[in-house]
């Protein structure tokens, strides 16, 4: 495939002009993206009888957008309980969770998501529980999710401040106070380095000439769902809203010396500075809300400017589907609404997100090697009264207006 005559934003890391090509093309080869180029560099000779040719006539080509915080595919559009997958509310610590166990593509919302441009999401369960369970990234084209998965799994759901407190609180259960919130996870955690311990002790012991032999503990599905936490290998992604929880947060990651991205981050604008001291990587969002439970009455469109003057790393979130996923593109907007500006508000929705789920490898950019995941839109994808009009996800057209 080769789309031509295109105003490429590349969104490489580089934040400069040099990213875009006013005149531009893209070659493809199977799922990966071939060539990138301008078209006083163009040779004609490419152009053969078996390729496809997009004639891009000056419109808008992106990679395609990304949500690194969703719960697609396990609360699904128009069903209520029968497609509500998102929280095990029996159990405060469900650490052995797999959200592809509860994804389900055929749900609407994954069409819509790609008439957005939206071709990569991490999906995961919500924030009923202190430990939640596992995120994955995933394509949003496909029928079956194990031919979706980019990355699985990506990230550990820990949860802090509102949300525990008022699921488990109403039926007079741990944990009703942030306490016990804290408890929880830094409970589990222990019993997850203890069993690891123990793993080691009865491996070294296998490998002793003294005699001796030290028997593995019993099998524990949480603690080794949580293994990976501990020895770094995923991140910890922790539900906080309220700048009390994000020290929290933060707190915890620190003793026990994990990896960690905060969720939404709804008062990061009040303690920009100290999160920048502690290199705090972040999701922020979802702006498209109101201000509906108490620890979000802080929540401002500044949100986005402040922390990337303050230079952290940061991602824009749906949080769908609190917010629509098609509707990713407009808390971009909303964001330079609010002071950031307007490549930085590009970045937030690609490279930036590709950064955080450690996938910038394989997309989030228009680069030599990386999946064709592509969007072409008819103009700003900013203003809301453009739109995607053809989408490509692994070399091939999914979407077309």
């Amino acid at each position: 495939m080769i789309i031509k005559n295109a105003r490429i934003y590349s969104m490489c890391m580089a934040n400069s002009i040099k990213n875009i090509i006013e005149n531009g093309y893209v070659k493809t080869s199977g799922s990966l993206i071939d060539e990138v180029g301008d078209m006083k560099d163009y040779n004609f000779n490419i152009e053969k009888n078996d390729i496809d040719i997009i004639e891009a006539g000056g419109k808008w080509l992106l990679p395609g957008f990304i949500d690194a915080h969703t719960h697609l595919g396990m609360y699904e559009d128009g069903i209520k309980d029968e497609g509500d997958d998102l929280n095990e509310i029996t159990d405060p610590c469900t650490p052995h969770l797999r959200a592809i166990d509860a994804v389900n593509p055929m749900d609407r919302a994954f069409r819509e998501a790609l008439e957005g441009g939206i071709t990569c999401v991490a999906t995961g369960p919500g924030s009923a529980n202190p430990i939640s369970g596992q995120f994955t990234v995933i394509k949003t084209h496909g029928k079956r999710i194990d031919d979706m998965i980019i990355k699985e799994p990506v990230s550990m759901k820990f949860a802090l401040g509102e949300n525990p407190k008022v699921c488990y609180g109403e039926k007079n259960e741990t944990p009703e106070t942030r306490m016990a919130t804290a408890a929880i996870i830094r409970e589990n955690l222990k019993k997850a380095q203890k069993y690891r311990d123990n793993l080691k002790k009865a491996e070294d012991s296998k490998e002793s000439d003294d005699g001796e032999k030290t028997d593995e503990p019993d099998f524990d599905m949480k603690c080794e769902a949580l293994l990976p936490v501990i020895n770094r290998k995923i991140d910890a992604h922790i539900h906080a809203h309220r700048a009390d929880d994000i020290f929290t947060a933060i707190r915890i990651c620190k003793e026990f010396d994990l990896k960690y991205v905060i969720i939404h981050c709804t008062e990061g604008h009040l303690i920009a500075e100290e999160l920048a001291k502690d290199n705090v990587r972040a999701i922020v969002g979802p702006i498209i809300s109101d201000r509906s439970k108490p620890e979000m009455r802080n929540l401002e469109l500044k949100n986005a400017k402040v922390l990337s003057e303050a230079g952290i790393l940061f991602s824009l979130t749906t949080d769908h589907p609190v917010a629509p996923l098609q509707y990713l593109p407009y808390c971009a907007a909303l964001a330079v609404k609010g002071g950031l500006d307007f490549y930085g508000a590009l970045k937030a929705i690609t490279i930036n997100p590709a950064v955080i789920l450690g996938i910038d490898d394989i997309v989030g950019s228009i680069e030599k090697g990386k999946h064709a995941d592509l969007v072409l839109y008819d103009g700003n994808p900013l203003e809301i009264v453009n739109s995607a009009e053809t989408v490509i996800v692994n070399g091939k057209v999914v979407y077309k207006k």
